[in-house]
Order: structure tokens, then sequence, then C-alpha cells
């Protein structure tokens, strides 16, 4: 990247997005902030619906999804900083006394563990098994939460490795809430989005934010419902607006002080761990890119049924972006944030397969149970006109047909294909993730 790289002017910005939107059709509308010493601005490009006239802007609600993951380790550094807690401390110890956690080799999972993806706990809970797929964490309460993690045995040692856990963020953030004698809601918002400023932040809308929320839109583009999290809300439960978030941003680039800036320093000074990913780290709910050349960024992102978000800083340079979208496309807005922090290239719009639609009486014959083990399943379901696949430890999201047979999983490059006999029984499928070998599971009679 030049030395000369700053942030583009609002034109360049507008360009990126009425590209995206109007001439590749990857998108509904786009929120975007950029921050540096001066302030920040902002450029909006699209719809708050698909179909509506109502223009997306700066202060339209979206799901940020998992970028409350930075916010719950922040209430993490918040209360170490207080004296209420210590990174090293056992998660069990704060979930009360009749709490049963699992350990491995006589270590137990801490709370730094749970903030770095590294305490051996799966993706999703195996208990997770929502009633709305469209939906799918409203219904998953405390009780759930707990008794998967009294049940479920490691089978690999805590902080041998990184494995991505929103169970373990969510389990993080209702851990705090209880030490802190509250709820995970109104902890953020009384130790971070107030302090902040971050007045149109929430979880729970009033009607006043409600109306400003842009409808979420699903890969395909069509209208999905939002998704409202419960006992595992720490891992990505918070609403925000690009005037919001740039205020966040600005205050981690420490541009502006406030009641929290030391937490947000001893958040970004926390020992990081490797995150899977060449030249990537994490530590305190922030992950690293450090390039081979060029600047490194600190940034999450999130996404939801129908939203993608990204929010990071480049340090060196004190810029931050936020990219805020209200449509669940495969890109997100991730290369645009990359792009405005940092100079790196636009990701090329990805060859998505044409979908199709398959009549329900053909849809009806794949749903039942299916085994890759005994102790892995995926299960099948209808809903309308599309099918939902349910996956042990992974949990419920819909799949797109792209022939009468075969189905693409948004987001993971994963196809699923039903093996019918003569008569059109269906007794097995197989799905293969891109780069990977392909999975068989047997369907239950």
């Amino acid at each position: 990247m030049a030395e000369t790289w700053s942030l583009p002017a609002d034109a360049r910005i507008a360009e990126m997005l009425r590209r995206r939107i109007d001439a590749e059709k990857d998108g509904v509308g786009i929120a975007v902030g950029v921050i540096d010493a001066n302030g920040a601005r902002f450029v909006s490009h699209g719809r708050t619906r698909r179909g509506s006239r109502k223009l997306v802007d700066a202060d339209n609600v979206f799901e940020i999804g998992s970028i409350t993951k930075v916010f719950t380790s922040l209430l993490l550094s918040d209360m170490v900083l207080r004296g209420e807690t210590a990174l090293d401390e056992p998660v069990r110890q704060l979930l009360g006394p009749d709490a049963v956690a699992p350990t491995r080799r006589g270590r137990e999972i801490t709370l730094n563990d749970l903030a770095t993806h590294t305490s051996g706990l799966p993706r999703m809970p195996g208990n997770f098994a929502p009633a709305d797929p469209t939906n799918p964490y409203v219904d998953y309460g405390p009780e759930q939460l707990l008794a998967f993690l009294a049940s479920h045995q490691l089978t690999r040692d805590i902080g041998e490795r990184f494995e991505y856990s929103n169970y373990g963020a969510g389990l993080l953030g209702y851990a705090l809430s209880l030490r802190a004698g509250s709820d995970y809601e109104t902890l953020v918002r009384e130790r971070i989005t107030t302090p902040l400023g971050m007045t149109d932040t929430a979880m729970t809308l009033p009607p006043a934010l409600r109306r400003r929320l842009a409808s979420g839109h699903g890969m395909d583009l069509r209208p999905v419902a939002n998704w409202d999290l419960w006992a595992m809300a720490g891992a990505g439960a918070l609403r925000s607006t690009a005037s919001d978030m740039a205020k966040f941003l600005a205050a981690v680039l420490g541009h502006v002080d406030a009641p929290i800036s030391a937490a947000m320093r001893a958040q970004r000074a926390a020992p990081s761990v490797d995150a899977g990913q060449p030249g990537v780290t994490i530590g305190l709910g922030w992950l690293t890119t450090t390039p081979a050349s060029g600047d490194v960024t600190v940034w999450h992102n999130g996404g939801t049924g129908g939203y993608r978000a990204y929010a990071g800083v480049n340090l060196a340079r004190g810029f931050g972006a936020v990219v805020l979208t209200n449509a669940a496309t495969m890109r997100g807005g991730d290369d645009i944030g990359v792009h405005l922090l940092a100079g790196r290239p636009l990701a090329p719009r990805p060859k998505t397969p044409k979908v199709i639609a398959v009549p329900t009486e053909v849809l009806d014959r794949y749903v039942g149970l299916y085994r890759y083990s005994p102790s892995v399943s995926i299960e099948i379901t209808r809903q309308g006109e599309r099918l939902i696949a349910d996956v042990t430890d992974i949990g419920a999201s819909p799949v797109l047909a792209i022939a009468p047979t075969r189905f693409v999983w948004p987001f993971t490059n994963t196809a699923l294909t039903f093996e019918t006999s003569a008569n059109g029984r269906v007794g097995a499928l197989t799905t293969q993730r891109e780069g990977q070998e392909p999975r068989r599971a047997i369907r239950e009679a």
C-alpha cells in the first residue's frame, strides 16, 4: 500500500456503494462512516427496504451481529480494571453455586478463554433447537445455556487452539451480567453506550428507533425477519447506526476521551492468540490482521439473517471505518471497510449460483433426520417454500435450491446434495464445503 494512503473522499465512497448496489445488484442499502482526528464523515446509498423509496442514511438502525462480541469483551476489560473479576477467573465462579462447567486435565474454562475463542466449546450448543429458524435465538434462554455447559464434554484441551464460538461469547456476556447484578443490555448501556453518547445503540428498540430500522434481506435480497437474542445476547444482539458506531471507533482510536477509554486501551493491549488464518490474531474481542505488506487493521465483522456489518481501525494512521448493510450477501461490507482503512482492493462479486424454485411436494421428500455419525446429524425441515438445515453444534439456517436435488448454504461455500433412488426415495445426503472432502449422512427410517 502506498505510504500516502488516506481516507477516500466522499465522492469515491459513494461511487463504490453505487457500483455495489446498482451495477452489481449485491445489496439493498449500505451506510458508511469514516473517522479520523478531524471527526466523522458519512456516505450512504440504497434503500431501507427493497422496493421502498426511503433512502438509507447514517441514522438508520442495523443489526451489527458479532461486532457485539467486541462490546462483550470490552465489558470484561472494564470489569477487570474495576476489580470485579479477572481474566483468569473460571467462568463457573460467575454462574452461581450450582453451576457445572466442563474441565479438562484439571483446567477450567476462564473468561479470557471465552473472549479469545480458545475455550474448547463448540461454535453452537448441541441443544440449540429453535422453534422458529427465521429468528433462531429468541427462545434460547439461560436454562438451556447452563444445561449445555453442564452436559458438554470437551474434546480437546482448553487453550489449545482458536475455534470461533458464538456459544462461548454468549456465555461470557451472561456470566458478566450475573457478576454485575444486571442484564446484558443494561450493562452495555450503563458502561459503554451512554458514556459515549451512543443513544441509538440497543438490543430492544423503542418505537422511535424501530421506525429507523433498516429492514433485513437475505442473500437473495428478499426481506427476512430480524433476530432477537436472549441468553446469548453477548454473541450478537446489538443494533446500532453508522453514526453511533463512529462514536465508538473514535473512542477506540483515542480521538475522544470517555470513562470507558481506559478499558478500551487495556482491551487492545491484552495478549492475543493465533486466529486460524495467516496473519490474523485475536485478543479481547478484536481481531488483528497483519499483512506481509501494508497497514495493520484491528477489526470485527458481524452478520445475522438479514444484515452484514464491519467495524475497524487503522491505529497507525488514526483511521476508523464502519460499514453497515441490510442484506446478508457473501461480501457484506468487509472489503469496503478494509479498503477504506488500508487501501486493499475491493473483492470481486462472488459467483452466486442461480437460485431456483422447487415445488413444495418435492421439498417434502427431503424432510427428515440424516446422521453423519451417532452424535452428529443434520435435520431437514420445510418452512414455506424453502428448506431449513439444522446441524448438530452449528444450528439452523436456510438452504437455497440451485437444482432439484442440489442446494447451497449461503456464506459457507457448502453444497448439499440429496441422493434419490429410481423410485424417488431419498436415502442420504452429501455435504461438501469448498476445498474439503465430502461428508455423507444417512437418512433415518
